[in-house]
């Protein structure tokens, strides 16, 4: 594997813009090019972590209150960060997450309007220092991206979030538009009403200028 300085990349969106896909794209082409890296998710990416992650997203009798979905992230969060995510960039290896805080700040914050004061303390006291390196957000019409959803899984039950309406939808492309435009050096908006080649083309093109990848 190629020594290179080890980059933590995350890649962001509402459901239906393609982040499972384009994740996937990419640890292939860092694959290609011999660039070692995991591939992980939030909420999840260690066994504990993928359990509070049920409790998320599960639908269940009893009402999840937005306070106590926004400790459960964090919590995932702190289990994640400590058991892979830190570990895996200090052996120099790539982490490629599918989500991390933006999407708290987006869903819990914007969707769910809690404080994002509130989220701040939080993300300071879970995570320290650490953030993402680079964030792709993956950007696409919420009638496009819901309707995306509705064709891949005809008849599949949806989870928590699936079953918002297209509003909680709109509020949280809203609140990630609104970190992109306060952090443009580090959240990069992709087009992602384009086609699946088109998207991975544009996130490679992003990280070649950076000179990451070559």
């Amino acid at each position: 594997m190629t020594l290179r300085p080890a980059r933590f990349l995350t890649v962001e969106g509402i459901e239906g813009v393609g982040k499972s896909t384009q994740v996937a794209r990419l640890s292939q082409a860092l694959q290609s090019r011999d660039i070692a890296h995991v591939v992980t998710r939030e909420p999840g990416g260690t066994p504990l972590a993928e359990r509070i992650r049920e409790l998320v997203l599960n639908t269940r009798e009893e009402t999840v209150p937005p306070s106590a979905e926004l400790l459960l992230m964090f919590a995932a969060r702190a289990v994640h960060l400590a058991n892979r995510i830190e570990p895996c960039l200090r052996a120099g290896e790539w982490v490629l997450c599918d989500r991390f805080t933006d999407a708290t700040y987006a869903y819990q914050g914007a969707g769910r309007g809690l404080p994002q004061g509130d989220i701040g303390i939080l993300e300071n006291m879970v995570q320290g220092p650490r953030r993402p390196d680079l964030t792709l957000l993956l950007d696409a019409p919420v009638d496009l991206a819901l309707q995306r959803v509705r064709n891949r899984r005809p008849g599949v039950e949806s989870d928590r979030f699936e079953r918002e309406r297209a509003e909680f939808f709109e509020r949280v492309r809203a609140g990630y538009l609104e970190r992109a435009a306060a952090a443009p050096d580090r959240i990069l908006v992709i087009d992602a009403s384009a086609s699946q080649p088109e998207v991975s083309a544009a996130i490679l093109a992003q990280l070649e200028a950076r000179s990451w990848i070559s």
